[in-house]
């Protein structure tokens, strides 16, 4: 244990951001670089080394959360870091993305602050990084077997690093022009900056992973063809089928799903683009969804200077403390002010789009809404609360209903999906057809980082008892567990 009465003598301490005001006129990262090491030492020492460590269970991946709380206390860096790497591939992903379940799960948030686990994680990685002891894991040998990985997100880069390591030579196949998948082109800027990818991808390079960019399997090579390079296919490729919005006026110019808008903003980054081609500059914004990448479309919209930004849920607000229905250790669903919240904008919950209205040269202009109430389980208008409020560009942030079935890739495999629509699969993670695999949303239906990071891992270990008829390789998901989404 750390410190037996560091839980008692030290209260929560989160990483600073920087002020808003600065941070709004570019796309670095919100929090202050450096901010962390200094308090990590002390926030690692208020966890109490439970005999029953609930964060294990809170997290997907089993991460050793007591054991690295520990050396992070001592201030042992390297030997922190082999504990997170024990069960994390990509712990600078996670502590950077992660809603942070296992903290819902500490047992110091029975009564008080919970552990700041997610910071924690981050700057034992960051450090680990900052001093060199981050190296590629080449394996020693090599099987002789060859997996193809379908999508570059962190379930396909689990998978492969995973697989690579174990000594199979591994491709991964991403169809945009650049890897990392929803990491790359879903996530902002601001919340982690793309350096860190890229040198993971490098580390995998070294390792023997081999990528493939500009490469759609269903359309640009057919699926049954890529089968039969193979030994094993992993499928990766995420839940892109994104929920739409079938109301008067949804063909109006201007009104975007999430993953048409959000990805420009990065290619800016990336040098692709000298301004976004969807931009935000001047207009009256609305983001129609209250999660985290209508949150992300928000914090898109401030810097990009929008005239306003108002966020639209249809569900009430959330609480501020945990109701009966959601005791601890469950992860609660609770209000929350993202750092894209503290920058500005208005929410509105419990409301539903009823109509978009135009210009005369066919460009949104106005989103109707009226205030909803829940009744007998369905949402139900409000009679006397329908208004309008100025909407010159409009996303759509209401997730996604699962694989995409239009590229040819589920029906050239001939793959079988579930009543959800995602790929079926059996406790090996091992579709209808042998020798091809499925991990993270493509299989799950879309979750949060964490998931897809413990499917890649558990996929790969099905993968590689397929290829050789055992493994090594950990699985942190048991079959049980692929029906708990949270």
């Amino acid at each position: 244990m750390a410190d037996p009465k560091g839980f008692l003598n030290h209260g929560r301490e989160v990483a600073r951001t920087r002020p808003v005001e600065e941070r709004v006129r570019d796309w670095n990262e919100v929090y202050v670089p450096g901010s962390l090491l200094p308090i990590v030492s002390t926030q690692a020492s208020r966890c109490m080394d439970c005999g029953i460590p609930f964060c294990h269970n809170g997290c997907p991946l089993g991460n050793l959360i007591p054991e690295w709380n520990d050396y992070a206390y001592r201030e042992d860096w390297t030997a922190a870091s082999e504990r997170l790497h024990a069960t994390n591939n990509f712990p600078e992903f996670t502590g950077r993305l992660c809603p942070a379940p296992c903290e819902s799960a500490c047992v110091l948030g029975i009564n008080q602050a919970p552990v700041t686990i997610k910071n924690v994680e981050v700057s034992i990685i960051d450090k680990a990084w900052e001093d060199g002891t981050v190296a590629p894991q080449a394996p020693e040998r090599l099987s002789g077997k060859t997996v193809a990985v379908i999508g570059s997100g962190p379930a396909g880069l689990a998978a492969a690093q995973q697989l690579t390591r174990a000594g199979h030579t591994v491709a991964v196949y991403e169809r945009a022009d650049r890897i990392g998948g929803l990491l790359r082109y879903g996530i902002p800027e601001f919340k982690m900056e793309k350096r860190h990818i890229n040198r993971r991808i490098e580390q995998m390079r070294a390792e023997g992973t081999k990528f493939r960019t500009g490469v759609e399997v269903g359309r640009d090579l057919d699926a049954a063809r890529l089968r039969g390079r193979y030994d094993a296919v992993v499928i990766a490729a995420g839940a892109t089928t994104a929920r739409d919005l079938p109301v008067p006026g949804r063909e109006l110019n201007g009104i975007h799903q999430a993953m048409e808008y959000l990805p420009l903003s990065n290619k800016v980054q990336e040098g692709d683009y000298v301004t976004s081609p969807i931009s935000a500059e001047g207009k009256h914004v609305v983001v129609i969804g209250g999660g985290d990448t209508g949150a992300d479309c928000v914090g898109t919209a401030h810097r990009q200077g929008a005239a306003s930004v108002t966020q639209l849920e249809i569900m009430p607000r959330p609480g501020e403390e945990r109701s009966a229905a959601q005791p601890w250790p469950t992860f609660p669903m609770l209000y929350k002010v993202t750092t894209a919240h503290e920058e500005g904008g208005e929410r509105i919950y419990a409301a539903s789009t009823t109509h978009f209205e135009g210009d005369e040269d066919g460009n949104v202009q106005w989103l109707h809404l009226t205030e909803v109430e829940f009744v007998d389980g369905k949402v139900t208008p409000k009679p006397g609360t329908e208004r309008r409020i100025p909407a010159q560009l409009v996303t759509l942030a209401m997730g996604f209903t699962g694989t995409d079935q239009d590229n040819g890739l589920v029906g050239q495999f001939g793959l079988e999906l579930d009543a959800r629509g995602n790929i079926a699969r059996d406790a090996d993670f091992q579709t209808n057809v042998p020798g091809v695999f499925v991990a993270g949303d493509a299989g799950r239906g879309q979750s949060l980082i964490v998931w897809a990071i413990a499917e890649g891992r558990s996929a790969a270990r099905g993968v590689d008892r397929y290829l050789t008829g055992a493994s090594e390789l950990p699985s942190p998901i048991r079959p049980t567990d692929r029906s708990l989404v949270v």
